[in-house]
């Protein structure tokens, strides 16, 4: 054991648990009256434990995380006992609750994004927690909270922390943003964090690295760590223990192992039925040629090129170079890569929303190298768009139903009666009632507008379907109907898709053929079956090694198959 976690045990109490929860119940005022959101909970976290607690949306696994921390809105009522260390935070004053916070217990947010302050450097960030806790009165100066920023954020495995140290969180990526976050909790040396879903929104390989951090905090320092997540693979690859919620209920809770391997409860078995799996249920499997033999190519790239200029004397940035590949009729092309490789910008380009700068582009025929929008404007009708996030692309002043039928009366202009018909067809072919047409966005669960999202993009059939990222933010459960929804719909209908994802078995699950891009360039492609089965890059080989897979036992193998890849 280090140093570091010597000092850390010696101030910490080992003699029983970090967290111990009782009989917790939170209950949330609203209009129509009271909302039961957690309802007797009982849990434990040992020192050095990673504990999961996993669940759909609404299921309470954040509520209960936030109440550890006293971070509930006015609106909620808390009943039961959260001790941290001995100390209960739901009847602490305000003055304890505060110097709780940061020295015995921090959190990691879902979305560093918005927990990072754009106008503050990350290291001054740091350092306000360091000053707000500072001992015996001493005032801790600039230098040593600088020092103590630096340590922290190479701590994290942040590289050259010195100069990065002053960045402000645009100019860092993702996953440098979410390390960023975790230094901020650790800087005082908590004995528990609670990590509410600390990897939704990266890659698979930066999911890796943070997931590969987060074990090490618990190695080498002993922390104890509450992972809040809907993704059974992160569950298999670091948790030693699960609890699972259902609807403010914890309906099972076992050692990670057990779990997988003999899950007592319906729920938790559909739960992990839902989870998509690298190499089952591939849509490629014996279909892909067939499809490409005879089908009408409907996008084609020779050599494409897009880049976008620099600004205020610095070069411009090339965003996808040489790329070429096909679309064919009633295919589905799965795209995928990190952030930043090149995948939506792409996708805009088939839907003429971004400009190509070299090579060609051929959608339904139509050059789009210097394309004018009058000439393609004709086109855009056979071009649906599922966007990643329904709630932003949704206009929150109009009905779902008004949000559906905006393509139709752009492009077709029916009748009233018309084009309620239609919006009604529409919402019951992906399995929502007819009278959802009348809800607005804010009313309907994440998975329902996306389904929403999933009818305007076939509003009027069209040939072409460009789903970007449709089901990354979605639970587990909910994707999976999605995705399902999503396939029987391209059977049904026949149309072409780009379907763009970093999830690696999503991809696999509905698309036949598959594109990797990396840094903009398409390094393989092929069946999507081949792509996954037998990569022939190195690329691809480390994606697909960094995919955290639903066995703990096949994840504790696959990390340290990725471990050789990374040394090798």
């Amino acid at each position: 054991m280090s140093a570091a976690a010597k000092h850390v045990d010696a101030t910490r109490s080992t003699d029983g648990p970090v967290l111990e929860i009782s009989h917790l119940d939170v209950t949330f005022a609203t209009d129509g009256g009271d909302v039961p959101a957690v309802k007797d909970v009982s849990l434990q976290v040992r020192p050095g434990e990673v504990l999961a607690i996993v669940g759909e949306s609404g299921s309470g696994k954040t509520v209960t995380a936030r109440t550890v921390l006293g971070l509930l809105p006015e609106t909620a009522t808390s009943q039961g006992v959260v001790l941290v260390n001995g100390r209960d935070v739901v009847s602490v004053s305000p003055a304890e609750l505060r110097k709780i916070r940061g020295r015995d217990v921090a959190m990691v947010f879902q979305e560093p994004s918005t927990a990072l302050n754009p106008v503050f450097t990350v290291g001054w960030q740091i350092a306000e927690g360091l000053r707000a806790h500072s001992r015996d009165g001493h005032r801790m100066s600039r230098k040593e909270a600088r020092e103590k920023a630096v340590e922290a954020l190479r701590k994290v495995g942040i590289p050259d922390p010195e100069t990065r140290v002053d960045y402000y969180p645009h100019q860092l990526s993702g996953g440098q943003k979410q390390r960023v976050v975790i230094a901020a909790a650790l800087a005082l040396n908590p004995g528990l964090i609670v990590a509410d879903e600390p990897t939704t929104a990266l890659d698979v390989t930066v999911q890796a690295e943070i997931l590969d951090l987060l074990r090490e905090l618990r190695d080498q320092y002993g922390t104890s760590i509450v992972l809040i997540t809907h993704n059974m693979g992160v569950v298999a690859d670091l948790a030693d223990r699960v609890v699972v919620m259902y609807r403010g209920d914890v309906v099972e809770e076992a050692p990670v192992r057990t779990l997988f391997a003999e899950p007592k409860q319906d729920y938790t078995k559909d739960l992990l039925a839902a989870v998509p799996h690298l190499g089952r249920d591939s849509a490629s499997e014996g279909a892909t040629e067939r499809l490409r033999q005879g089908g009408k190519v409907l996008v084609e790239a020779r050599n494409l090129g897009i880049s976008f200029p620099g600004r205020f004397g610095r070069a411009g940035f090339t965003a996808v170079d040489g790329v070429s590949f096909t679309i064919s009729e009633r295919e589905v092309f799965g795209l995928v890569g990190e952030s930043g490789s090149g995948k939506s910008t792409i996708g805009r380009a088939i839907a003429g929303l971004n400009r190509i700068t070299g090579g060609s582009l051929t959608v339904f025929g139509h050059e789009m190298n210097g394309f004018k929008e009058r000439d393609f404007k004709p086109l855009r009708k056979d071009i649906g768009f599922v966007f990643q996030d329904p709630a932003a692309s949704f206009n929150p002043h109009l009905t779902i139903g008004e949000c559906i039928a905006e393509p139709l009366l752009i492009h077709r202009k029916p009748s009233a009666a018309d084009a309620r018909r239609r919006v009604g067809e529409l919402l019951e072919s992906v399995q929502l009632p007819s009278s959802y047409a009348g809800r607005y966005p804010h009313e309907l669960s994440g998975g329902q507008r996306q389904r929403a999202s999933l009818a305007r993009s076939l509003a009027l059939n069209p040939p072409l379907v460009i789903a970007d990222e449709p089901t990354s933010a979605l639970d587990v459960s909910v994707q999976a109907k999605v995705l399902e929804l999503f396939r029987e719909l391209q059977e049904e209908y026949g149309f072409a898709a780009l379907f763009i994802s970093h999830d690696l078995a999503v991809v696999d699950m509905l698309s036949h053929w598959v594109g990797v891009l990396h840094r903009g360039h398409l390094v393989e492609q092929g069946i999507g079956s081949q792509v996954m089965g037998q990569p022939s890059q190195d690329y691809t080989k480390r994606l697909i090694a960094s995919l955290p897979v639903p066995d703990p036992d096949e994840q504790a193998r696959r990390r340290e198959a990725h471990r050789d890849l990374l040394q090798g």
